[in-house]
């Protein structure tokens, strides 16, 4: 089987990484524009996950599959950022529920407008036809089980 990273064809991994970080880089800067200049690398999935609904640090750390320690270091920082805050249980005294703030409901807004005018942009450079083949590959590349993985549903929709 021919080499394809000697066809002179782009590496298929690196195109994905270099998608994904293009993505992302507009992602920020358009966030950043609405005032949102201030976000971390995984303030985007600790916000879709609490968007479900409010969870513990030990809840968290399960759905993002990050240890505890991690999860607590990352909502310290968000918190302090003014994204998240701590509430009391009603159910259980000792336990602290991780809710979005008013500024993490706003930033999450700002950022699913910009998943969906940058999949628009797309569909009328690029097509239907090959956006939904693309979102297809995407998905069979994740796998249905991962798609339907009631961790990661919170961050589809």
């Amino acid at each position: 089987m021919e080499d394809m990273t000697r066809s002179g064809k782009p590496d298929f991994g690196i195109l994905l990484l270099l998608a994904d970080q293009e993505f992302v880089r507009a992602l920020r800067a358009a966030t950043a524009e609405q005032g949102y200049d201030d976000q971390g690398r995984t303030d985007g999935f600790v916000l879709r996950t609490l968007s479900a609904g409010p969870t513990t640090i030990s809840g968290l750390a399960e759905r993002l599959e990050i240890t505890k320690q991690g999860a607590s270091q990352i909502v310290d920082d968000m918190e302090r950022r003014g994204y998240v805050e701590r509430r009391l249980d009603p159910s259980d005294a000792r336990a602290r529920l991780l809710h979005l703030t008013s500024r993490g409901e706003a930033a999450l807004a700002a950022a699913r407008r910009f998943h969906q005018s940058y999949e628009r942009r797309l569909r009328r450079e690029y097509g239907d036809e090959a956006i939904d083949a693309m979102r297809a590959v995407l998905t069979g590349m994740a796998g249905e089980a991962q798609v339907d993985n009631p961790h990661f549903r919170a961050l589809m929709f």
